[in-house]
């Protein structure tokens, strides 16, 4: 059985720096770290290619420093990494990031089962997964809270709709979106850190793909347009009320009064 692992590396802080002419993080250089979901990624196709037979390839996009998040998933037990890298990708949306991917999986090969996280935490948008299904064109399900079966032509999977719990059996190749929680993570192997530590890690370049056109990628490829983003200011400023109960309750109303955030 053929895995991919769809990972990202996301800021692993809150102070991130903004573009605000192009609307994009400026991730060079900034503290970084495996986007959470994504553990569960990793977890869930080690778990399959152990259960099944096979091996498990995790990709990401991002800029050259995305390469720890491929090493800490070799280090819990995918097989391969591949880094999609090339100025052309930066800037990317999430229909440019789908179509990056897709055509990089492409080059790929066979696959039998395309993995992701359900999100990331700093686009929170939830749609890449989808969308790169509908550009391979292959059946997908979102949510997925357990895999219940895989044979060599059908998963079986639940999916976690909120107020309800969907079952649905799809056809391989098929792609599934995890919710958090599907496994426990397993933490990185140091033994398997030191094995991985000098294996290659691919990189695939626009020029490495199939569709070279650049206005297909990044920015020039997106087209969700940003119309301003900007950091929120950061404020200390603390104001103490003391007094009784009552006293407390009638002037944090009249505070609200004066900011207007309530109706008199």
């Amino acid at each position: 059985m053929k895995i991919v692992a769809c990972i990202k590396q996301v800021p692993g802080t809150t102070k991130v720096e903004i573009d605000e002419e192009t609307g994009v993080l400026k991730r060079s250089g900034a503290e970084a770290k495996l986007n959470p979901y994504d553990l569960y990624t990793i977890e869930a196709a080690v778990r399959l290619a152990k259960e099944h037979g096979g091996d498990v390839t995790a990709i990401t996009m991002g800029p050259p420093q995305a390469n720890a998040a491929l090493r800490e998933a070799l280090s819990m037990g995918a097989d391969k990494s591949v880094l999609l890298s090339d100025k052309a990708f930066a800037g990317a949306d999430v229909l440019a990031t789908a179509y990056a991917l897709s055509q990089s999986i492409t080059q790929l090969g066979d696959f039998d089962v395309i993995l992701c996280g359900k999100q990331t935490t700093d686009g929170d948008t939830a749609q890449v997964g989808a969308e790169l299904a509908e550009l391979l064109n292959i059946p997908h399900i979102a949510n997925v809270s357990a895999i219940l079966d895989i044979d060599d032509s059908h998963a079986t999977v639940e999916a976690d709709m909120g107020n309800h719990i969907y079952t649905a059996r799809l056809t391989l190749p098929c792609l599934l979106t995890l919710e958090k929680g599907i496994y426990t993570p397993r933490l990185p192997s140091y033994k398997r850190m030191l094995l991985t530590k000098d294996d290659e890690i691919p990189v695939i370049t626009l020029k490495g793909l199939a569709d070279t056109d650049e206005a297909h990628f990044g920015l020039s490829g997106s087209p969700t347009q940003v119309e301003r983003v900007f950091p929120p200011e950061a404020s200390a400023e603390q104001q103490r009320i003391s007094g009784t109960s009552d006293e407390i309750a009638d002037e944090i109303y009249k505070l609200l009064l004066e900011q207007k955030l309530i109706g008199g």
